[in-house]
């Protein structure tokens, strides 16, 4: 099985960035502890402050893995392109988030991702990457 985390804009600051809010793990150690977790996945991640970057990256995996994991960042509220490029393509995307973007500002309670989305998990913080993992094992 071979699935994708794909994290956009500023979650390469995570542990750096507002820890209240995303706590103090950066994604790279968390990264590597599921990685460990699930050694029978291929299991791969990218991340791009640039939403064009993500668009390719969404194409280049959206015909031949077995699924996503999208945390497309504050590009959820404003990309209608990366929205566009889940509905078009074939591979699963579950949506992510850290926060619970409900309970953030009204602009964050507006998602371009969800209505072509596997699923959608929010305010789990980084165990939210592990939920939608498990959501893929699950429908095997």
């Amino acid at each position: 099985m071979k699935i994708i985390i794909i994290n956009g804009p500023n979650l390469n600051l995570l542990g750096k960035r507002e820890n209240d809010i995303y706590g103090d793990a950066s994604f790279v150690e968390f990264f590597t502890r599921l990685q460990k977790k699930n050694e029978s996945i291929s299991l791969s991640q990218f991340q791009s402050n640039i939403e064009g970057e993500i668009i390719d990256k969404l194409q280049e995996v959206g015909y031949s893995y077995d699924g996503i994991i999208l945390n497309a960042a504050a590009y959820t509220h404003t990309s209608i392109g990366i929205g566009d490029v889940v509905k078009a393509i074939s591979t699963p995307v579950v949506e992510v988030h850290i926060s619970n973007t409900f309970a953030r500002e009204e602009f964050r309670h507006h998602s371009f991702i969800s209505p072509s989305a596997k699923g959608i998990i929010l305010g789990f913080g980084l165990q939210g990457y592990e939920l939608a993992l498990k959501s893929f094992l699950i429908s095997e």
